[in-house]
């Protein structure tokens, strides 16, 4: 008989290949699972295979990102000495909860690392409140199927495709952590891939003006009734084609006047780090206007000192006639950069878009100093001439 050997992290980390492979003697039972899904990609699950009460049993200790293999062995373990005794580990948890009650644990257990922490967790349940409760909410996590999950999902694919595929990963976040705790063996979600339609509604882009008219937009707002606040803000968005967000919540505290440099914080922008914005002469010229809209901290507040909503911005845009929402003026920069050959670099640092892979890595400095020239010259072609 052929020796069989056990299980090495490095092995568990680079296993691509679809199989069972067992920690061998003295490893309790321990598996790790590997599996191919419908899309192509790789899942991995700890199992444990034991006699219990005469029979033998499989049963799944967790998603492989969960538990190292040390902790997956000390699982093992300790459900091993449970079936010594003559016990089933299974009962020896505790009650299955109940799907709600199981993505209430998630949200409470994810909220502390979420950016917007209480926003993330009001958005993952009102989704799960709207399609996912009412089917499956009081059904134990144990006894959900990939046709309950395909039941929830499936009536709204085509049609609110994104918001769907949202649902869909928080369905599989929760139903993960059941399999971690040992309430189930698999995610159903895995299994309903290949029957969700492929084809759907077409990804909407943010509509956008050309930038040769910005200019005229921006000259249009200026002209508008609205609350100055409104359009000092909206003006900063288009010069430093910085997010609404982070435009709106940008407090006096960030800004150094001196350097003309915008400083957000990682906790306000989207990538989560700490994203510095060179202040062109005429955004400098629009934060000393700003000066006078109050004192509450705030650069841009709302009218009765609180943080300008999102909407507000749309109703600004929409009540000129602007054809574009806020979030397209990012887009109106980036065609302008492209169409004049700027560099691609300096545009996409300017965006705080994210660079992956190798060139993310040994990208260190945020080349501030050439993207000021940069936004120099953006801010000259937005502004027209009666500015």
């Amino acid at each position: 008989m052929s020796r069989r050997y056990n299980l090495t992290a490095k092995f568990c980390e680079k296993a691509r290949e679809p199989g069972r492979y067992g920690d061998g003697r003295g490893g309790h039972g321990l598996s790790l699972l590997v599996t191919r899904n419908a899309g192509g990609g790789i899942r991995k699950y700890w199992t444990q295979r034991l006699r219990i009460h005469g029979k033998v049993r499989d049963l799944g200790l967790g998603p492989y990102w969960a538990l190292t293999l040390a902790e997956a062995r000390e699982k093992a373990l300790a459900n091993r000495k449970v079936a010594w005794n003559g016990d089933d580990p299974r009962a020896s948890a505790t009650a299955i909860p109940t799907f709600e009650a199981a993505a209430e644990k998630v949200i409470a257990l994810h909220e502390p690392n979420w950016r917007d922490g209480a926003k993330s967790a009001a958005q993952w349940r009102a989704s799960l409140r709207d399609y996912v409760f009412p089917a499956i909410g009081k059904m134990p996590v144990d006894k959900i199927g990939p046709q309950d999950v395909l039941a929830c999902i499936l009536p709204d694919w085509n049609d609110k495709r994104e918001t769907m595929r949202r649902v869909k990963q928080r369905i599989a976040t929760i139903m993960q952590w059941s399999v971690a705790q040992n309430y189930r063996n698999d995610d159903p979600v895995a299994a309903i891939a290949a029957a969700l339609p492929k084809n759907g509604v077409k990804r909407k882009n943010h509509a956008a003006l050309p930038w040769q008219d910005v200019g005229a937009a921006l000259a249009a707002l200026r002209e508008s009734d609205a609350w100055i606040g409104t359009r000092l803000a909206f003006e900063f968005i288009v010069l430093t084609a910085a997010r609404s967000g982070e435009v709106r919540g940008m407090t006096w505290a960030e800004v150094d006047l001196e350097a003309a440099t915008w400083t957000v914080p990682a906790d306000r922008m989207k990538a989560g780090r700490e994203h510095r914005v060179p202040l062109s002469e005429r955004t400098l010229e629009v934060l000393d206007q700003a000066r006078a809209l109050g004192d509450c901290g705030l650069v841009f507040p709302s009218s009765t000192g609180r943080p300008m909503s999102d909407s507000t911005l749309s109703k600004l845009l929409r009540e000129t006639g602007v054809k574009a929402v806020p979030h397209g003026f990012r887009s109106s920069f980036r065609m302008w950069a492209s169409d004049t050959g700027q560099d691609r670099e300096l545009a996409e640092m300017a965006l705080a878009h994210t660079v992956k892979g190798v060139e993310g890595a040994y990208q260190r400095s945020d080349i501030l100093e050439r993207r000021r020239a940069l936004m120099a010259e953006w801010a000259g072609v937005v502004r027209p001439e009666s500015a």
